[in-house]
């Protein structure tokens, strides 16, 4: 390997996102383009094959395609082992710079290329259509292996044979739009996976297998907590049924509970405000492609479904002159808020149109900044404790240098920074990684993304720093000076969204949810109609307690009964026989078929309302 070749390799590196293991990176992009090779060698034959890009994403890699007809699963059995066959042949990537005029030339018959080679010569956009930064000049390179070549920026492996061919699969076909865009070309693209060993493969398919079980759109539907109808009510909005609406109101006096304790103040909004109140947060234009369009009324004024509840929070603050002596001042709201998903993202719970935030905005003092954030992050870790979310990592996510997308000043920003890194010091277990980019467009934030049981990471809860919207909607309190001062903002969201969270939470217990959030909590089974009397009454006595149970009066056997109450995932089965209308008693089952044995109701009672009380994960 020649001078240049190591120097292109090295510059490539660059390229690895953040967080990313280098060497699996470099495997999946390179399996990428073995796989275009091969899907190439099997549809030329039938008609013209325009390739476009296929980078390596987080659990895997996929290419695009125009082929000449739909692929199939024996094109993928045939890609694969082609592709397994290519890596035995241990044929080395190569790489060249290349000027635009020599780019235009080798890939004048590929229609996308071009598309991307103009970009890269007007500076604007790297080979995958992204935009490149300001003042950076992309190179031009072509990457070759046998007899593929690809305008790639890299980085790949030395050689073929540097693949696993036993840790590869093809996963699945999907149509895609050239650059994500709707009125473009769809395309096909095949989505594949690459690790370093079998092992970590078989892992993965476990992994996903065990997902497809706990997938929360399928036990969404089976246990009646939310339904979907895109077709007449619109897609991502979601129907609470009154299974779901449990769930959903649980959590939320949990919350309001924890909430009221802290000092906080609820407060409602609209769903609609004029489009003149987003344009002073910055929230319009900034997230215009995010927004439903505004709406006209009949008096030429333009409305618009609120994206974000701040704004709201703020007019309320401004209802009233503050004092110092007022601050902290801590207002919560329930939220909803709707956001325009493109039609391929959008998916069950976790990636909707309309959604309920846990939102909250604190106005205080500089000098309180460290203690209220600090105050935030302690709630925020209660409620992932409450839930057994234990395994996650947080993210302090700061404004990408050289970013016009960011609103305020410079200094305001490192302020707002400095503040959340002294507030994080109080928390020496919390391990933190500060990470470019990732800030909202008006101040810094922390993150926390928590890993479920199925090892999957998932951005829940955010606490954020913001000194631009007291400035653009010009807050003040009076100081101990008696001059006017701007408070600053601390936005907060333990939950992050009702529909995301309880997505989350459905997959990751499986659709057994602990005793205090299950819609039904109990399920009364007489095993013959005699017994029925005595189950009513215990029903009875349960719901003024204030539990939630249901008296299973059908006339099938009691090992279907408890066979369904299981299959609903419902925590207790109360069986009650001759014995049980005698001692005027339950015989206690859980729903992981162990049996806890015959209990008084009144001891039952107690040890329902103590786990509840306790918010426990357990059952006994």
């Amino acid at each position: 390997m020649d001078i240049q070749q190591v120097d292109l390799y090295k510059e490539a590196e660059r390229y690895i996102p953040k967080g990313y293991d280098p060497e699996l990176y470099k495997v999946r992009h390179s399996a990428a383009h073995i796989l275009a090779q091969a899907v190439r060698e099997r549809f030329a034959p039938e008609g013209e094959v325009s390739i476009a890009i296929g980078p390596p994403i987080e659990d895997g890699f996929y290419y695009d395609f125009d082929l000449p007809r739909a692929a199939n699963e024996a094109d993928l059995a045939w890609v694969e082992e082609r592709m397994r066959e290519i890596i035995k042949g241990k044929f080395p990537f190569a790489v060249r710079e290349v000027s635009v005029e020599e780019a235009r030339e080798f890939f004048k018959e590929e229609p996308y290329k071009l598309e991307l080679i103009e970009g890269l010569a007007r500076g604007q956009v790297d080979e995958y259509g992204n935009a490149v930064p300001e003042g950076e000049a992309p190179k031009i390179t072509i990457y070759q292996h046998d007899t593929f070549a690809d305008l790639c920026r890299g980085p790949h492996v030395r050689h073929t044979g540097e693949i696993k061919g036993t840790a590869l699969k093809l996963m699945s076909v999907a149509g895609a739009y050239w650059r994500g865009d709707e009125k473009n070309r769809q395309l096909t693209r095949i989505y594949g996976t690459a690790f370093r060993k079998q092992s970590e493969l078989d892992e993965y398919l476990k992994q996903l297998e065990e997902a497809k079980l706990r997938d929360h759109r399928k036990l969404g539907k089976e246990l009646g907590l939310y339904a979907i109808e895109p077709q007449i009510v619109g897609q991502g909005l979601i129907l609470w049924m009154p299974k779901g609406a449990v769930i959903r109101d649980q959590l939320e006096r949990f919350l309001k509970s924890e909430q009221l304790a802290a000092g906080y103040q609820p407060v409602y909004t609209p769903n609609i405000a004029k489009l003149d109140l987003f344009k002073i947060s910055g929230h319009y234009p900034y997230y215009k492609e995010s927004q439903f369009p505004p709406l006209e009324d009949d008096e030429g004024n333009s409305y618009l479904l609120k994206p974000m509840n701040c704004p709201f929070h703020i007019m309320i603050y401004k209802q009233e002159h503050h004092s110092y002596r007022d601050l902290p001042i801590r207002l919560a709201e329930f939220g909803t808020v709707y956001r325009w998903e493109k039609s391929g993202e959008v998916s069950g719970m976790t990636r909707v149109r309309g959604f309920t935030q846990d939102d909250a905005h604190l106005f205080v003092t500089p000098d309180q900044v460290e203690e209220e954030f600090a105050n935030v992050v302690e709630l925020t870790l209660k409620v992932l404790d409450t839930f057994g979310l234990s395994d996650y990592r947080v993210r302090v996510g700061v404004r990408e240098p050289n970013s016009d997308k960011y609103v305020g000043d410079a200094a305001i920003w490192d302020q707002a920074t400095q503040a959340i890194l002294n507030a994080i010091q109080r928390f020496p277990e919390l391990k933190y990684t500060v990470e470019e980019g990732e800030a909202a467009f008006y101040g810094p934030k922390l993150d926390f993304v928590v890993r479920d049981v199925i090892k999957r990471d998932w951005q829940l809860g955010t606490v954020q720093v913001d000194m631009n919207l007291p400035e653009r909607f010009e807050l003040e309190y009076v100081g101990e000076d008696n001059a006017p001062h701007r408070p600053v903002m601390i936005h907060r969201a333990p939950f992050g969204s009702l529909e995301r969270f309880i997505g989350i939470l459905i997959e990751h217990f499986g659709g057994a949810f602990p005793l205090w959030l299950a819609p039904q909590q109990a399920a009364i089974i007489p095993i013959a109609d005699r017994h029925l009397e005595w189950a009513k009454e215990v029903r009875t006595r349960l719901l003024a307690e204030g539990l939630r149970a249901e008296v299973d009066a059908r006339s099938d056997r009691m090992n279907a009964k408890i066979r369904e109450a299981q299959m609903q995932k419902v925590p207790y089965m109360l069986v009650i026989g001759d014995r049980e209308v005698e001692e005027q008693a339950v015989s206690v089952r859980l729903r992981s078929n162990e049996t806890v044995g015959a209990l008084s109701l009144e001891q039952f009672v107690a040890l329902a309302k103590r786990l509840i009380n306790e918010k426990s994960l357990a059952l006994q």
